[in-house]
């Protein structure tokens, strides 16, 4: 399914945002409870509380996706207004992530206090509060994926799809914390690129925007199974 790869590109497009990848290290050594020099220094990090942060963020969003695949099927007696409307919203999230249009409302994020008990549980709180606090920020990216959820035929499809997001999210989070130096150094040379890495993605959110408003996106789908095969086994 090429809605899948779609998912996870635009969650690894979350991870390299603005808004994100510039708190990945602080994010890591509070989950972790080591100051960002204790972490170079260390051989091993203890990447445990990182999953778990992942996990957290991960409920929320694949919650999102089943909540928007449910209105989506609540609806789905009106689906040609429902692919209309899917296309249509995507393509304005997808120009605004491309700079053409500045939709004001979502030019803002919201940050999440979280007090600093450290128990089992607490990462994945932290990971739940990320999840609602940052969404205004990486909005555009994720309400394009829940909107493509909308259009998916059943439930467990919708889930898959942020389940895929949240892989894209969440893998390179987890990396992030097993390479902490090696990632300090990317992250530093990356900055100057985070624009541009958004602009592509916008434009591939764009493309899957006109193809949903044009109905072709299914047909690609069969038209690449044809070509590649093995990407049945993806769903």
């Amino acid at each position: 399914m090429i809605e899948l790869f779609i998912a996870f590109g635009a969650g690894l497009i979350s991870f390299l945002s603005p808004c994100v990848l510039p708190l990945i290290p602080g994010y890591i050594s509070y989950i972790s409870g080591s100051s960002l020099n204790e972490l170079i220094e260390k051989k091993d990090v203890n990447l445990f509380p990182i999953i778990l942060f992942t996990l957290g963020f991960s409920i929320v969003f694949i919650i999102f996706g089943a909540a928007s695949t449910y209105l989506g099927q609540v609806l789905l007696q009106n689906s040609y207004e429902l692919r209309i409307a899917a296309g249509l919203i995507i393509t304005l999230l997808s120009l605004h992530i491309i700079g053409i249009i500045n939709l004001k409302f979502l030019n803002y994020e919201k940050r999440i206090q979280t007090n600093t008990n450290k128990n089992f549980y607490s990462p994945i709180l932290i990971g739940m509060a990320f999840a609602f606090g940052w969404t205004p920020c990486i909005g555009p990216i994720l309400g394009s994926i829940l909107v493509l959820a909308a259009t998916e035929e059943n439930i467990n499809k919708g889930i898959l799809l942020l389940i895929f997001y949240s892989m894209g999210l969440a893998l390179p989070f987890i990396l992030s914390g097993y390479l902490i130096q090696k990632f300090l150094i990317f992250s530093k040379n990356f900055k100057k690129n985070i624009n541009l890495v958004s602009k592509i993605g916008g434009i591939i959110l764009l493309i899957t925007g006109i193809l949903i408003l044009t109905n072709q996106l299914q047909a690609l789908g069969y038209y690449l199974l044809n070509i590649f095969p093995f990407l049945q086994n993806f769903g």
